[in-house]
């Protein structure tokens, strides 16, 4: 089983920026999530096509379970 953190942001144009994360710790918190988005926001360290991150849209964990096919 596999978990990615997937953090959707707004640019200076309004388009989307997703920055993904694998394996996020267990427990994660919202709390947790908006300081961080907040802080990436902050330190405008991400230079997009549409320019700056100005706000969050969304963030979300995804699991993801791989079950192996046997082939004959």
């Amino acid at each position: 089983m596999a978990k990615t953190l997937y953090m959707r942001f707004r640019n200076a144009d309004g388009g989307l920026f997703t920055l993904s994360l694998p394996n996020p710790k267990d427990g994660l918190t919202d709390a947790e999530v908006n300081v961080l988005m907040d802080q990436v926001i902050a330190d405008d360290i991400f230079n997009t096509s549409g320019g700056s991150l100005v706000s969050k849209d969304s963030a979300y964990i995804e699991d993801t379970t791989v079950t192996a096919i046997t082939l004959t």
